[in-house]
């Protein structure tokens, strides 16, 4: 029988690459006050689900993800749909930009900001 019950030890905080830290810290290099790069998810997108990537402060229910100096943050509300996720970054021909590599996600839209589970 197939659960979608998955045990807290199982449950990953989402990781960080290398690459998505020298991003931010290009970004926030020379700033007066350096910025916290924001993951979220909201209900929304062609999906049903969105990502939403901003700058940001911490807040007091963050999970606060560090490396290279910077630091990136996901709310607790958002945390469970982004168990065992990658947040990185990618320069290609259209553009570039932050995105994030969800095992969580059963189908997601060519933009790449809308997934659904």
């Amino acid at each position: 029988m197939k659960t979608d019950y998955v045990p807290m030890d199982l449950m990953l905080p989402p990781k960080v690459t290398d690459r998505a830290f020298d991003r931010l810290a290009e970004i926030n290099e020379g700033a007066s006050d350096e910025k916290a790069l924001r993951i979220a998810v909201d209900g929304g997108g062609c999906s049903g689900f969105q990502y939403e990537i901003t700058l940001g402060e911490a807040t007091e229910d963050d999970l606060v993800l560090e490396g290279k100096g910077q630091k990136v943050v996901v709310d607790s509300v958002s945390l469970p749909f982004l168990t065992n996720a990658e947040i990185d970054f990618t320069e290609e021909l259209i553009g570039a930009r932050f995105i994030i590599n969800n095992p969580n996600a059963t189908s997601s839209c060519g933009c790449g900001t809308s997934f659904s589970m």
